[in-house]
């Protein structure tokens, strides 16, 4: 249950009634009352929350806001409700207080729903595809791939629990130019295994991993495609690596915590003619024209820039052109109401090209969002670290993990929204101390379980929720301890609508911080056994808000540390 929404609907229909009440007496001429909104202030002195009814309302009554507001407030009946009172503020503001009864009652809420907890449905099953990492599959995972990973799954794992049907898909690119290179690159390397002249081609893969790949190859197969034609030749190394490549990048994501429902490949868009159905439909609605041999989309009559080429003149279609029919088929094919895609910050001048690509398949482009991902700088002792030690190539996923472990590396990758560059601090990620923030939020955890644990050896009996006095709950650290657990629901609500799983992550950090300032003030073991029962209560509601954060998160949640 949301207890801020529940509060929110409380609030517009006391306002509401309010407002009903005037009309009828007299007191408020207006022909019609607009949709109440109710926000939460900035300044808690402010109350709990506001509303600005009053100034809405204040032309239609041909009276002053503050006028509106006092004839509402005056009106109000809140008795039965959680408002404690309401008062009028600056230029006509209405400012609520509640009591602290709805505190309460959502530490019972997080007893009763316990790993529930935080889920809402505001997405009615819609069905949503979150694309991301997309990785060519010609190499190991980067930091880029590594942050798109973390925040791609947790932005799953977001909207799962908002109540969408979520689909976690990893496009290969495993088809055009990109690939030929990659074959050419291969065979190259597995040439000069054997002494033969031959020469990564320009622009081609220059990685020790593609010689290992060569290594491999040759130990197992020995000169068996030596004598081979070269498009067959390139043809066998390609599916060898690309497998291979796959298999790593499948164990990588899954040591991150990170399991795709789908692997859709793009030499499929091929081989089920896709791309050319695709292309046909824009032709056979006067979105494309030929010139000068080649097949072009009238993007600039869809707010693009520039048209752009489909098909070259020499018979190939572009990467674009396989991006479109890509879409279509998310949309069309599987009927997804809903593509996220996270794109590395190259891709930004593509957003608005794909826009108009899916308004052109007769789609509207506002189903389609494309989360733009700044990059990430590794820094070790203050400075950038660019080089793997052990190989000498830029770091891995899976050096990152060996290094700094999963939960450090998925906790910092969602602290920072997509669109800002990110510093990843190695030597802080492995520090056992409050200033990184993994070890203070699962410290947090640790700290609550080892709390119950010593109320369990001493044999004391905790009562159901039902039987504990939670009024007993008075002093502040409580009471902001309890506001922080219940914004739970409305944070994933927020995080779902915005589409940013980086609030998750920043939420739990304060429900942290808070336990830890209450910790430090209020004694859990105290004689007074009620106040004793209650405290126990808050503390392991606490515990459940932070499980099923780090759980959203992919991160353990340790019983100690």
């Amino acid at each position: 249950m949301n207890m801020v929404q529940k509060i929110t609907e409380q609030i517009r229909e006391i306002v509401g009634e309010s407002v009903k009440g005037c009309i009828d007496k007299g007191i408020l001429r207006v022909e019609s009352i607009p949709e109440i909104q109710v926000e939460t202030p900035r300044e808690r002195e402010h109350g709990d929350f506001s509303t600005n009814i009053a100034m809405v309302l204040a032309k239609q009554a041909k009276k002053s806001p503050v006028a509106v507001a006092k004839d509402i407030v005056d009106n109000a009946d809140y008795e039965g409700t959680y408002v404690d009172n309401m008062e009028i503020a600056g230029p006509g503001f209405i400012n609520f207080r509640l009591n602290n009864l709805w505190l309460y009652k959502t530490v019972e809420i997080i007893h009763n729903e316990k790993d529930d907890y935080g889920r809402v449905d505001i997405g009615n099953g819609k069905k949503v595809m979150v694309e991301f990492v997309s990785a060519n599959p010609t190499g190991p995972m980067h930091m880029g791939n590594a942050r798109g990973a973390a925040l791609g799954d947790s932005l799953a794992a977001v909207l799962d629990a908002a109540g969408y049907d979520v689909t976690r898909e990893f496009y290969i690119n495993d088809a055009g130019n990109q690939i030929e290179k990659f074959g050419k690159s291969l065979e190259a390397r597995y040439l000069q295994l054997f002494d033969r002249d031959a020469q990564v081609p320009e622009g081609g893969y220059q990685g020790e991993d593609i010689i290992d790949l060569m290594k491999e190859l040759k130990e197992r197969d020995g000169n068996k495609y030596l004598d081979m034609e070269p498009e067959e030749r390139q043809g066998i190394f390609i599916r060898y690596a690309l497998r291979k490549n796959l298999d790593k990048i499948k164990a990588d994501l899954a040591d991150f915590g990170v399991n795709f429902d789908v692997w859709f490949s793009e030499q499929s868009l091929y081989d089920s003619n896709e791309i050319t159905k695709a292309i046909d439909y824009l032709t056979e609605k006067g979105h494309t024209y030929e010139q000068e041999g080649a097949i072009w989309f009238k993007a600039s009559e869809f707010g693009v820039e520039k048209d752009e080429v489909l098909v070259r003149s020499n018979g190939i279609p572009t990467y674009f052109a396989g991006d479109i029919a890509y879409h279509r088929n998310k949309f069309i094919t599987r009927g997804y109401d809903w593509v996220i895609n996270i794109w590395g910050a190259d891709h930004h001048g593509h957003v608005p090209r794909m826009k108009g690509g899916v308004d052109a398949l007769g789609i509207d482009p506002d189903r389609l969002d494309v989360i733009i991902m700044q990059l990430v700088r590794l820094l070790r002792d203050g400075e950038v670290v660019r080089m793997s030690k052990r190989r000498g190539q830029a770091i891995t996923l899976s050096d990152l993990i060996e290094e700094v472990g999963r939960d450090a590396a998925r906790f910092f990758f969602n602290l920072r929204a997509a669109d800002t560059h990110l510093d990843f601090d190695l030597d802080l990620a492995v520090e056992k101390s409050s200033d990184n923030p993994v070890f203070y939020v699962q410290y947090a955890h640790a700290r609550i379980c080892s709390i119950l644990s010593q109320i369990e050896q001493e044999g004391i009996r905790v009562p159901a929720i039902d039987g504990i006095n939670l009024t007993l709950l008075k002093e502040d650290a409580e009471i902001e301890l309890m506001r922080k657990l219940a914004e739970l629901p409305e944070e994933i609500t927020k995080a779902a609508m915005t589409i940013e799983p980086t609030k998750i992550t920043r939420y739990v950090l304060e429900v942290a911080s808070l336990f830890h300032v209450f910790y430090n003030l209020c004694r859990v073991m105290v004689e007074d056994e009620s106040l004793m029962m209650a405290r126990i209560a808050l503390i392991e509601a606490t515990r459940i808000v932070i499980a099923n954060v780090l759980r959203l998160l992919s991160i353990t949640a340790p019983e100690r540390m």
